[in-house]
């Protein structure tokens, strides 16, 4: 077989590639090439471990730049803080939510008899049997019975309520209970059911706040002891909530403060490069705003103006701070420090006009009229 010149050239590209890099005979389609070599007595070069590439240098973040991600940092911390402290509940005693079952309720809107209630009664005290000898399913269709006879009994629907609890279907009680807390809000029956309801379904400030209400309605010794049982829990709960919120209120002041100091650093920063420029307190503006604040007395520039109050307690106000990191605000500002006649365009913005009236009464000032100035 004759080599072509274009397959020599090749061959050749392919010798000075191994020279160069002998770690290309341990490529996987070159194995048949590695064994011709080892057949013809020569030797391959031990595989070398090439040294890993040095990462691209990377850019000095400037100081603003990395402040970005500390005040984020900061704010997200408040969500994982909640995250991280878990409450340990003692869920002995929760069951599986019940599906929903069917549950028939009574039609209000009927003509009850006297027959109707006698027989809602009978139905009622053979439910109780039922219940005592552990037949619940045959107290449950009793006491349906009952409801539909005498259907405005707040007292039968809570009655079937406690069998539901018995049976473990806390969400068939809860039905019943909200059902009887309409027809009488005042029996202690419905909340203490719901209460003990909610405490199987593991919602324990639920279930305290109903157990609380049935035992301040009519207490009685069972339901004292179901709240007993689940105050830890719901304790537990308020407790770690109470500990969050005082977290993040923690958090939002300092962030508060760190938005102020920022700005303080703003105009210090202002405050110097208009020194350096020459243009003195007369002519300059707080917040690179020609002219300062006219019509205020006191806040005409940099410092303090003539008898006036010095700038550090416009800053020292985190409301107008905050107020004038808004570029709408600012370009307002701006607008009308170099034109005082500009005001007029802004009497019926209330964000605007909101941060006037809080300069005005800062500086002892008072409302500027229309087509005045700031």
């Amino acid at each position: 077989m004759e080599l072509s010149p274009e397959h020599l050239k090749q061959l050749r590209s392919f010798v000075e590639a191994c020279k160069q890099n002998s770690n290309l005979l341990y490529l996987p389609n070159l194995e048949f090439f590695r064994r011709w070599i080892e057949e013809m007595g020569g030797k391959i070069p031990a595989k070398t471990e090439e040294a890993p590439k040095a990462p691209p240098p990377q850019e000095t973040p400037t100081e603003a730049e990395a402040e970005e991600p500390k005040q984020e940092a900061a704010e997200e911390n408040v969500s994982e803080e909640s995250e991280e402290s878990e409450i340990e509940l003692d869920d002995s005693g929760v069951v599986e939510a019940d599906e929903d079952i069917d549950q028939r309720f009574g039609d209000e809107t009927l003509e009850i008899t006297d027959e109707m209630i006698e027989l809602a009664n009978d139905k009622r005290n053979e439910a109780l049997d039922a219940m005592a000898s552990g037949d619940y399913e045959k107290a449950i269709q009793l006491l349906t019975v009952a409801i539909q006879n005498n259907p405005t009994s707040a007292n039968q629907y809570a009655k079937r309520a406690s069998v539901f609890i018995k049976m473990l279907k806390p969400n068939a009680a809860i039905k019943d209970c909200e059902k009887a807390i309409l027809l009488n809000p005042d029996s202690a029956q419905p909340y203490k059911w719901r209460g003990k309801a909610q405490g199987l379904l593991g919602k324990w400030e639920q279930a305290y706040q109903d157990l609380s209400t049935a035992c301040k309605l009519d207490y009685d010794d069972d339901a004292y002891k179901m709240l007993q049982d689940v105050t830890p829990n719901a304790k537990k709960i308020q407790e770690h909530r109470r500990k969050y919120e005082l977290k993040r209120e923690m958090k939002e002041m300092k962030l508060r403060k760190e938005r102020i100091r920022k700005a303080r650093e703003e105009y210090e920063k202002a405050k110097g490069q208009s020194g350096s420029s020459g243009t003195g307190a007369s002519t300059g503006g707080g917040f690179g705003m020609p002219g300062g604040f006219p019509g205020f007395p006191g806040a005409g520039g940099p410092g303090s103006g003539p008898g006036g109050i010095d700038i550090s307690q416009l800053l020292s106000d985190p409301d107008i701070c905050s107020a004038l990191q808004d570029p709408e605000i600012a370009a307002a500002f701006q607008d009308v420090s170099s034109n005082p006649a500009n005001i007029g365009k802004y009497q019926n913005n209330p964000k605007v006009q909101k941060v006037i009236n809080k300069l005005a009464a800062k500086f002892g000032a008072p409302n500027p009229p229309q087509g005045g100035s700031f």
